[in-house]
């Protein structure tokens, strides 16, 4: 009986034995599911994640929007504990869009990256011919951010904003620098047909950002060049690009019509095409006031002249002769012919500039302007 229970009880040690070692090659294995699962978890949850909109959130699910426009029915992951709404950014891993988490709206897109955001130093002073359009712009954009008061005792409004046209280069851009300069404005400068191209799908987005900006910054002075590449003329629109300028451009409108008058955000308009424009910009309260920048006229190319080769050394040169020889000039093209000439007289390792110089570059700049009209009208 002694042998047979010591029999017994020595089978009992092995299966427990056995048993053991099992049930931790068992834990082992599942210690190894658990964490290659919590790395394949890890990866989805890692970079590039996408960036959507939460469109709305039923009970089954939550509706994204991607930026291509098109919409997913995705879950939420356990992992994300923050309370999502419609409206919010999440960020979601690309193959299932599942949400990992919420991300603040203003992380979305920073709008700083794309426009160009600076203090100018431009001075009135450094630009001829043009004294004119400067006192409307004083009237218009200066007086209201630095008097508001003259204006509310006078029980008038002022405009929101003008629209400069003009040809390129006749010094429209200097003159919204320099106004922000004078009030000591932050001059935020969108190109309106890159906006377009950029951010299809995000332009209205993007245009309530850049306003939302500019009140950030304030006193601010929005300038948007080629503004028609977003307010052309509307037609029947059937492409999904032309609609999206188009939403673009109504957000533009409802921005413009948000803005008290005397408020301290003021917008500058600018394009060579102001025949093309959509009625909807200029009607009143909105860009209502229209300051044209033509090509200067001879005092005014003497003026412009004068301003950039005030810095020159220069010899024998009847200003006169080379005024009248840079006809139809615009202040763009005046300074490239103060630039060539200075570069003809470095080539001839001179530091004074001559005539010669300044005549070669006088028909130098023309060729150049020449050429550029012929491949416009040959490739559009």
């Amino acid at each position: 009986m002694k042998t047979k229970a010591k029999d017994e009880i020595k089978d009992a040690i092995l299966g427990y034995t056995a048993n053991v070692d099992d049930l931790d090659a068992e834990n082992r294995i599942l210690r190894e599911t658990v964490t290659h699962l919590k790395d394949e978890l890890s990866k989805f949850q890692k970079n590039p994640l996408i960036i959507a909109e939460v469109k709305d959130v039923l009970d089954n699910g939550v509706v994204l929007k991607l930026t291509n426009g098109n919409e997913f029915l995705v879950d939420v992951s356990p992992g994300c504990t923050e309370k999502i709404h419609p409206g919010d950014f999440v960020l979601a891993e690309q193959k299932n869009l599942t949400i990992i988490r919420k991300i603040p709206s203003s992380k979305s897109f920073n709008v700083e990256r794309y426009v160009i955001i600076e203090k100018p130093d431009t001075k009135f002073t450094d630009i001829g011919g043009l004294e004119q359009q400067a006192e409307e712009i004083k009237e218009v954009i200066e007086l209201p951010l630095l008097k508001p008061e003259l204006f509310k005792k006078v029980g008038i409004e002022p405009p929101k904003g003008i629209l400069l046209h003009g040809p390129p280069g006749t010094g429209k851009t200097l003159l919204a620098k320099a106004v922000a300069s004078s009030t000591n404005s932050t001059f935020i400068e969108v190109v309106a047909s890159e906006l377009v191209q950029k951010f299809i799908g995000e332009g209205a987005k993007q245009i309530k950002e850049i306003f939302q900006l500019a009140r950030e910054k304030a006193p601010s002075v929005i300038f948007i060049d080629e503004l028609d590449a977003l307010a052309a003329k509307r037609i029947d629109i059937g492409t999904s690009g032309e609609r999206e300028v188009q939403r673009t451009f109504m957000q533009l409108l409802a921005e413009i019509d948000g803005f008290k008058p005397l408020g301290n955000v003021k917008i500058i308009g600018c394009t060579n095409r102001k025949d093309i424009l959509d009625p909807a910009i200029l009607r009143p309260g909105r860009l209502d006031r229209l300051i044209e920048v033509p090509i200067p006229n001879e005092a005014g190319r003497r003026d412009i002249f004068k301003i950039h080769t005030k810095r020159m050394t220069l010899e024998k040169v009847d200003v006169d002769k080379v005024i009248k020889k840079m006809e139809n000039f615009s202040g763009a093209e005046i300074r490239a012919v103060a630039t060539e000439a200075g570069y003809f007289a470095i080539r001839a390792n001179r530091t004074k500039v001559k005539e010669d110089d300044m005549l070669k570059a006088v028909e130098k700049v023309r060729q150049e302007e020449e050429f550029e009209e012929e491949y416009k009208d040959i490739f559009g």
